[in-house]
């Protein structure tokens, strides 16, 4: 499957924002499952390419004279292997047996995880577990923001892809499994859900397995994995610092569509 990505952000501020910078990863990179075609970032300067310690393809844009807007766009087609479920790597996954503030499992999690997988440590225990927390955390929009926690989620029993993300990897690490967050585009003909998305793997066997909490999905053959990390903080596609510029109003449209094979130009 060929997706074809259209995804444009636009910052507006009250006042004039004296400096800012952004972190972006909205590059994807890639992988056993996919492989990028081409891929470009529209922004308000020239930036480079770095690494982070996860990684992914990460770009700082820094502005430091007055601005009222900052427009970043990300457009490109990259061609999803529907038939690999997992994807092998050399780093090691210990790293993301690590607790964060936003995945810190509460004896309500540790509970939860140990109750639906027991002595299990499978994928079938963790599928098991997928589908318990989606039946357990409903999915609305705007029931939760970027700082709440897994155990908060959990425990208003409301939330968005973040918070099934953040509740799974919690549940997760508390059972021993490496679990990572993973951020990009999903691929669905739904209104429900925004194209946006995110959604959990772990370490099983060697390998890395998707488990798509919000839509109980582990075959990973409609997603466009842009980044990792152990929380939203580390994965998120913009994540920025400024100076200035009073409230901030953001406006992203974003669009995910198969791409007809005529179409898609090699680079």
């Amino acid at each position: 499957m060929r997706l074809s990505i259209s995804h444009d952000t636009t910052y507006r501020y009250d006042s004039q924002v004296r400096t800012s910078i952004q972190y972006l990863r909205l590059t994807p990179h890639d992988s056993e499952r996919q492989r990028v075609l081409n891929w470009q970032l529209k922004l308000p300067r020239p930036v480079r390419a770095q690494l982070d310690p996860y990684g992914n393809i990460l770009h700082v844009l820094t502005m430091d004279e007055p601005h009222e807007s900052i427009l970043i766009g990300a457009s490109g087609q990259v061609e999803i292997d529907v038939l690999c479920e997992s994807e092998h790597e050399s780093q090691s996954a210990l790293p993301f047996l690590r607790f964060t503030h936003l995945t810190e499992a509460d004896p309500a999690l540790r509970e939860f995880a140990q109750l639906h997988c027991k002595k299990r440590r499978d994928r079938s225990a963790l599928i098991d577990l997928m589908h318990g927390l989606h039946g357990h955390i409903s999915y609305l929009t705007g029931s939760t923001a970027v700082e709440t926690s897994a155990a908060e989620a959990f425990a208003g029993q409301q939330g968005v892809c973040q918070d099934h993300a953040h509740a799974f990897l919690a549940c997760a690490r508390s059972l021993g499994i490496p679990a990572r967050y993973a951020s990009g585009y999903l691929y669905t003909d739904s209104d429900d859900h925004l194209a946006s998305h995110a959604w959990a793997e772990a370490w099983l066997e060697g390998a890395w397995y998707s488990f798509d909490v919000t839509n109980c999905l582990t075959k990973p053959e409609r997603h466009l994995k842009l980044a990792i990390g152990r929380d939203y903080l580390d994965a998120c596609p913009v994540r920025g610092m400024r100076r200035g510029g009073g409230t901030e109003q953001m406006h992203a449209h974003v669009e995910v569509e198969v791409a007809p094979m005529l179409q898609v130009q090699q680079q």
